[in-house]
């Protein structure tokens, strides 16, 4: 894919905070409802721990940072809060802040050491390991375990919570539809920046039918609740404007010896599962912008990234970081690859977690206008595994069952619980394709075309000249008799 901007290209400046901007809006939402999500499973549990989204928003800004650091800003993707950690962080909770912290740097540790092996015994093995038969299917399956979560939210009104909301619906799709026609009709600009046009689209029509719902009172044309702006303002106060996140690392500070060996069993595990998504997000992105990341600047980089940006990251949000799907198909739908691009985006977030009246504003955006934004990414997603596929030959068998294994799985639905250890549908399925290949992998090591063509004119040639030498010894006999 021709990108517009490169991985080392420099945008200019209005450009540049225009494009940060939407790489932003495009993690965002996923980025501060995991500790929305950790802080209800607290509740529940009658616990008084509280995750700050805006302090989530802060460590996903630095942790990005620090990725781009250590990835010697080759690589274009942003760090947010991870999903796969979600059971790890309501068990951490009954720790305490401190431990929440803890399991952060227990996780980010594993990567680390991860890391510290394959810069010695180096990363061949990872495309030995996952070849385009089982890395395509599984970039795909990211996309679409991702649909749900999409087409959840276009169904969805925020200001009522109702689900099955025809209003909601309609400007999700319209949404959808400035977001695809900017990328494939629109002007250079436009096709740069579609998501920031169709947020603003779809924004703009919730916006007049939540007018008119108040004017009626018809609660069913209440789409955008603008509650959380309207707090925001409510005392008039210098934090209504200004306000510092409230950062993790600033709660209690005591975690006994038993605790901690809950904590380690509940992070430690799933650090291993989730470097299966790093390398299938890192080869995708590979693809999209035609660069081999596991071996430049490398796999062992990439995780020393991933693993040190996680632990700077929980440090003040308390939320694991992991690559995003959303950065990844925000760079392929966009063609924009420039690192500088995500380094300015990194830099807004920070930014934005100290000026409340723009969080309370994003947080305003209705769950169906980014449901509208994120059919198009994580279809984007989808679709790029399943081009990796095109080199694979689907008559084989072998690398059929491999393919359907991976989707069936993944798409079915089938996750492993080993007590308080979580392994999602994405990694369950990855493992069982892995399995699946290597048990189908042929006994007897196949020679490739080429050299089975060769040998087998070598193999004509000497018969033939054998039949010749027959024919001509027959040939002498024939005349000594004579």
């Amino acid at each position: 894919m021709q990108m517009i901007y490169g991985v080392n290209d420099r945008p200019k400046a209005g450009q540049l905070v225009l494009f940060a901007i939407q790489q932003l809006l495009a993690i965002i939402t996923a980025t501060i409802v995991v500790p929305v999500i950790v802080n209800g499973a607290a509740a529940a549990q009658g616990l008084d721990i509280r995750l700050d989204p805006a302090a989530a928003l802060f460590g996903a800004g630095v942790g990005t940072l620090v990725y781009l650091l250590f990835t010697k800003r080759k690589s274009p993707v942003f760090l947010g809060s991870s999903f796969a950690f979600l059971s790890s962080l309501t068990t951490a909770v009954t720790c305490g802040y401190w431990g929440i912290i803890m399991g952060t740097v227990i996780a980010g540790l594993v990567y680390v050491a991860i890391a510290l092996v394959i810069m010695f015994v180096g990363s061949a093995w990872v495309n030995k390991l996952l070849p385009p038969v089982i890395i395509g299917p599984t970039v795909a399956l990211i996309g679409l375990s991702l649909a749900g979560n999409a087409v959840g939210d276009v169904m969805k009104a925020s200001a009522t919570g109702n689900p099955d909301n025809l209003i909601a619906i309609l400007c999700g799709i319209v949404t959808f539809f400035v977001v695809v026609i900017c990328s494939v009709k629109g002007t250079k600009t436009m096709r740069l920046v579609p998501f920031v046009i169709g947020i603003v689209a779809g924004y703009a029509l919730a916006s007049v039918f939540t007018g008119i719902g108040h004017a009626a009172k018809a609660d069913y044309l209440k789409i955008v609740d603008y509650s959380a702006l309207v707090n925001n303002f409510s005392d008039l106060s210098f934090t209504s404007f200004l306000d510092y996140p409230k950062f993790t690392f600033l709660h209690g500070w005591d975690l006994s010896g038993q605790e901690f060996l809950t904590v380690f069993i509940a992070y430690a595990p799933v650090a291993f599962v989730v470097l299966a998504e790093h390398i299938a997000d890192h080869k995708n992105i590979g693809s999209i912008i035609e660069k081999d990341l596991i071996t430049d600047p490398g796999l062992h980089r990439t995780l020393l990234g991933d693993g040190v940006g996680s632990l700077v990251g929980g440090f003040f949000g308390g939320c694991p970081n992991t690559t995003y799907g959303e950065s990844v198909g925000c760079v392929a739908i966009t063609r924009n690859a420039s690192v500088i691009t995500i380094m300015a985006a990194a830099i807004l977030a920070i930014i934005v977690s100290f000026v409340s009246p723009v969080v309370a504003f994003i947080n305003t955006i209705p769950s169906c206008v980014m449901g509208g934004v994120c059919l198009a990414l994580y279809g984007f997603i989808a679709v790029s595994g399943l081009k990796m596929l095109q080199p694979v030959d689907l008559n084989e068998n072998r690398n059929l069952f491999v393919v359907s294994a991976i989707l069936i799985a993944g798409v079915g639905g089938l996750v492993l619980n080993f007590g308080k250890v979580h392994v999602t549908s994405v990694a369950t399925a990855l493992i069982l394709g892995i399995v699946t290949n290597l048990i189908l992998k042929p006994w007897k090591k196949e020679k490739p075309a080429a050299v089975q063509s060769t040998e087998a004119v070598a193999a004509s040639t000497e018969e033939n000249a054998e039949d010749n030498k027959e024919t001509q010894e027959e040939e002498e006999e024939h005349d000594k008799a004579e």
